[in-house]
């Protein structure tokens, strides 16, 4: 089955109608940890389906790893290690606001040389920038979790401060995808809600959250491309905000957080959803039909005549997916609804 073309996928994505079929977009979430660390296997077992995105990785700095051809190029400090004895959200790179001279004096430069990773040739599909970790995400990885979660009320100067920062380095990745990678969309992560409900209240976004959202956005709005969110967990109460700056897709509206129905009836007009495919029970341990049923059952949920909708995981592989499950993913996913009513 050939992939979709860029056209089409802008066309669903823009709510101009639907394409040829919906886009699948699974592989983005397929590693090579299900097929026992083999890239090559991975490669070859996916050549068999479509893969209608082509995916362009940012590297963006982690906390304590730089790579070897910029040691700048990491958040910490030179001389600051990560703590063996502690989870990853309880890592502190900024231990203390006071003390934040020598994190924004050693700030890593967007212009970094190894930014634009994986950049392939120009094969008529739409071209994705995917970058992990944006606002929040960035802040808990910082900060640890703990204080994350109160510098809002503590420390609400030096958020913005950091908010600021981060998006000024975002929109210059931003610039870079499109000017070496020729991008259609940025793809970027940020956790913002649990299982029940959003981290934080309606006003926390709108204070700390929503105008660094929106610079982001209208900055890929004026370059042309589309902007993609990813975020886990239930974060119902903060979609309208998105619609109205105008994020252009919203991933994953997570299984048995929100409910699809009342998201597609309310918001599946306004908003191109990226369905994701539930990875927690059905995937790993449910069987190929319980796959068919749940995968015939999204679609009857968000396909409309306008588009607005592509398929694709919840969330990354793990070791205990099922291949056979995969399959069926897939051919359910071309299926002709009509028969399977």
């Amino acid at each position: 089955m050939k992939n979709l073309s860029r056209e089409e996928i802008k066309q669903v994505i823009e709510g101009r109608g639907k394409a040829s079929r919906v886009p699948i977009l699974f592989d983005m979430w397929i590693y090579d940890n299900i097929f026992d660390g083999s890239q090559e296997a991975r490669d070859n077992w996916l050549k068999d389906y479509p893969r209608d995105i082509a995916i362009v990785d940012i590297d963006l700095p982690i906390a304590f790893i730089a790579p070897e051809d910029d040691p700048d190029y990491m958040w910490a400090p030179r001389k600051m290690e990560q703590k063996e004895d502690v989870g990853i959200d309880a890592q502190c790179v900024i231990e203390d606001w006071e003390d934040t001279e020598e994190f924004y004096a050693r700030f890593p430069s967007p212009e970094y040389r190894g930014l634009i990773k994986n950049n392939g040739p120009e094969d008529g599909r739409y071209r994705l920038g995917r970058a992990w970790y944006w606002l929040f995400e960035r802040l808990w990885s910082l900060r640890g979790m703990e204080n994350a979660l109160t510098d809002f009320y503590l420390y609400p100067d030096e958020i913005h401060e950091l908010f600021q920062r981060l998006t000024d380095f975002y929109k210059r990745a931003l610039e870079r995808a499109v000017e070496e990678a020729y991008i259609d969309g940025f793809f970027i992560s940020d956790d913002i809600g649990t299982q029940t409900g959003p981290f934080f209240s309606l006003d926390i976004f709108r204070e700390f959250f929503k105008p660094y959202y929106k610079q982001l956005i209208d900055r890929a709005h004026e370059l042309g491309v589309h902007m993609w969110l990813h975020s886990c967990g239930n974060i119902e109460m903060f979609l309208p905000e998105f619609i109205e700056i105008g994020l252009d897709v919203i991933h994953p509206i997570q299984k048995y957080t929100m409910d699809e129905k009342e998201i597609a009836e309310k918001y599946g007009d306004k908003i191109c959803i990226l369905a994701g495919f539930d990875v927690q029970q059905t995937i790993p341990f449910g069987t190929a039909e319980d796959v068919e049923n749940e995968v015939h059952y999204l679609r009857k949920t968000f396909e409309r005549p306008e588009g607005r909708f592509m398929l694709t995981m919840g969330n990354g592989s793990t070791p205990d997916w099922k291949l056979e499950s995969l399959d069926a993913l897939y051919r359910a996913s071309v299926d002709k609804l009509e028969d399977k009513q």
